[in-house]
């Protein structure tokens, strides 16, 4: 049972007190009652009475100063370890109050911790600290010095389960060393999985600690123990982020993306104006709706009765666009408030970006006044194209499919339009969330989650303004649909100095890489790579199982396939003795059976075909990778073709597998590839990476999902 009331009255004190810190009884105290396990101790405040601890404790001790003005009691000269015997423990608790004093000049010195030496097992660290995006997170890995040179610490958002707390155990790079190396002992995992629960269980109960660290636990076969105790707390009221419920969330993203009126706010019949670019994508696009373009000057634009102001438009109007300078946009936001317009599209640049936050701030206030949803500021515009929705001064866009794609800068929006003209890739949305002042990426999943045009979600994105938010619609959405994120920034660290401590073990990049992976998303490397994945996982049949087969006509490009699998988390099929004689029935004596799966490269087609059908048929096999060789005897065309005749008559069967392609060759091979694409056969040129990445992020999603 967990005592809430006793750590209530111990944060409540410390906080009182006006003090950051716990000390480490008082630590003791916070662990006790949430059944953390630590070594038997006690509190002296002489000399005797630390050798009277010591020999109730028996065997070695550790002494450690207890002082609010000293956290960082080693640096202190304020811990002796390994103290025996009565005469030891007064001399370490004299020289322990002596350097506390030489360190710090004149510290409040509470007493001596007099701690049992706990020792063996491995040395691990469990904490957890309150990150500004995230909010609470726990944090596990190795401990002690180790956890300062290697960095081996995976995160996950609290509070977490008895599977996720697991799943943290197997997250390090160093795992294997908790199941027992060298004949050693392994660590009990279900204890140290209690631990992390229960650590991510006390702060998600009490927002006000700030971090909070056992470094380190020692966890052996029989248990895990925590030898040292660092609590930090919020001295300030700590308060939630307000959050919409997800019916609000809809019923306003509805009308955004699907309007029935639609006003811009600084209609231009002037060329080149972006008023004038809004004004003639929306009527080019084909939007049906009613357009009503918002300018005192003019009485008409473009065709359309213009007004002076959105005030004046009779009828309800469900989207302002705003295409006019940043200083004219809080005037006409309140016109918009009192019309009860429930969304805003701010085009206009000249906002945060630029420093000019005050002006932001405005906005804000005056849409949460009024229960205006805003877009932007400083975006290029959004395009729904069920709806023939153009609402861009960009060039426009009418493929119509199922991915949506969002950006938070232009210029990645723009590249995303160039790449889907390119592959003809269709899309449901391409939408521009500049500043986010208000909507995000957690309010467009919430409406792509229910949005039947939308299959595949795509985002780049550089922070998030409310990462638990985000979470929670990422894992409602993923059970359904792929959600692809290339998160900016990568390399750019926490500004705070490395250290031992939790929070300085967050570097912004570790995060956001577990929690994306806790929330199921899939995390793209590049922008290349976030719109690959957007363009082929429609494609792809979900896979039914983890087996992974590699047939090729090259070698070379078997070793490489080979080495991408392993690098995107592949389970290369261990051939079992039937399946291998059946493939070397169709492959010359000097080919290669077992995974790859080599047919050399001078065979005809029908070696290919055979080799595919067998691959198909066999209910064990759950994906194909090809590699197909360039050679006259088999000519690029003639691969593709024959691939595509042989899935599809699986599919006609009812048989669908992932069924990706990597083809080397001259020129000719790019047809071949766009030909199987067009089939829903990812297939690439020139690149043995690129299409197991794909499949890669497709097995990624599925397992994520709970559908392997």
């Amino acid at each position: 049972m967990m005592d809430k009331a006793a750590v209530r009255e111990i944060l409540d004190k410390v906080r009182a007190e006006g003090r950051e810190a716990l000390t480490a009884p008082e630590g003791k105290l916070v662990c006790d009652a949430y059944g953390i396990p630590t070594p038997r101790e006690g509190l002296a405040t002489t000399a005797d009475e630390a050798a009277a601890l010591a020999e109730e404790i028996g065997g070695p001790v550790a002494c450690k100063i207890v002082s609010p003005e000293i956290l960082h009691k080693t640096e202190a000269g304020g811990v002796v370890v390994g103290v025996q015997g009565a005469q030891a423990v007064r001399e370490a608790f004299g020289k322990i109050v002596e350097n506390a004093k030489a360190y710090h000049g004149s510290p409040t010195i509470t007493g001596v911790q007099v701690q049992e030496m706990l020792g063996g097992g491995q040395e691990v660290i469990v904490g957890a600290t309150t990150d500004p995006t995230f909010g609470k997170v726990v944090a596990f890995g190795l401990g002690g010095v180790l956890v300062e040179v290697l960095k081996d610490v995976t995160f996950r958002l609290a509070p977490v389960d008895a599977a996720e707390a697991r799943s943290m155990l197997d997250g390090i790079e160093a795992a294997e060393v908790l199941h027992g190396v060298r004949g050693g002992p392994g660590v009990d995992l279900d204890a140290l999985a209690a631990v992390l629960q229960k650590v991510s269980t006390l702060v998600t109960d009490f927002p006000e600690i700030r971090e909070f660290d056992l470094n380190p636990v020692f966890a052996t076969a029989d248990g895990a123990s925590a030898a040292d105790v660092r609590i930090l707390v919020e001295t300030e009221e700590v308060t939630e982020p307000v959050r919409p419920s997800r019916e609000e969330i809809l019923r306003v993203m509805d009308r955004l993306m699907n309007p029935r009126s639609v006003a811009v706010i600084g209609a231009s019949d002037t060329e080149g104006k972006i008023g004038n670019s809004v004004m003639k994508n929306l009527i080019n696009g084909g939007y049906a709706g009613a357009i009503h373009p918002i300018n005192p000057k003019a009485r008409e634009i473009l065709g359309r009765t213009a007004y002076p102001s959105i005030g004046e438009v009779p009828g309800p109007v469900d989207v302002a666009v705003f295409a006019v300078p940043a200083k004219f946009v809080p005037a006409a936001l309140v016109e918009c408030g009192e019309k009860g317009v429930p969304a805003a599209v701010l085009i206009p640049s000249g906002f945060a970006e630029t420093g000019n936050q005050e002006l932001q701030d405005e906005i804000v206030e005056i849409g949460h006044r009024y229960g205006i949803r805003m877009l932007g500021p400083n975006i290029y515009g959004y395009y729904y194209t069920p709806k023939n929705l153009c609402a861009t001064f960009c060039t426009p866009y009418d493929v119509r499919g199922g991915v949506a794609l969002t950006s938070q800068s232009g210029g990645i929006g723009m590249a995303i339009l160039g790449f889907s003209r390119t592959t003809k890739m269709g899309v449901s949305a391409i939408v521009g969330l500049g500043n986010k002042s208000d909507v995000d990426e957690d309010d467009l999943l919430t409406f792509f989650e229910q949005d039947d045009n939308t299959e595949c979600v795509a985002m780049h994105l550089e922070d998030l303004k409310d990462g638990r938010a985000f979470v929670t619609a990422a894992r409602r959405i993923t059970k359904k649909k792929p959600v692809v994120v290339l998160k900016a920034g990568r390399t750019a660290m926490g500004a705070r100095a490395a250290g031992s401590h939790t929070g300085a073990l967050a570097g912004n990049d570790k995060v956001y890489d577990d929690i994306l992976r806790q929330s199921g998303v899939v995390r793209a490397p590049g922008l290349n790579e976030m719109l690959e994945y957007a363009r082929s996982l429609p494609l792809m049949p979900t896979p039914q199982g983890e087996n992974v087969v590699i047939i090729t006509g090259a070698g070379g490009s078997g070793v490489l396939l080979s080495d991408a699998c392993v690098d995107n988390g592949l389970s290369l099929m261990d051939i079992p003795p039937d399946l291998d004689e059946a493939f070397r029935r169709f492959i010359p004596p000097f080919g290669a059976a077992g995974n790859p799966i080599d047919i050399t490269g001078g065979e005809p087609p029908s070696t290919y075909e055979a080799t595919i059908r067998l691959g198909l048929e066999d209910p064990r096999i759950s994906a194909l990778v090809l590699g197909y060789w360039h050679t006259i005897v088999t000519p690029p065309m003639v691969f593709a073709e024959l691939t595509v005749r042989v899935v599809e008559e699986f599919r006609a069967k009812g048989i669908d597998k992932p069924v990706v392609a990597s083809l080397a060759g001259d020129t000719e091979v790019e047809k071949a590839s766009e030909y199987l694409f067009d089939h829903r056969v990812i297939a690439y040129p020139y690149t043995t990476e690129r299409p197991v990445a794909v499949l890669g992020a497709k097995y990624q999603w599925a397992r994520a999902a709970g559908l392997l």
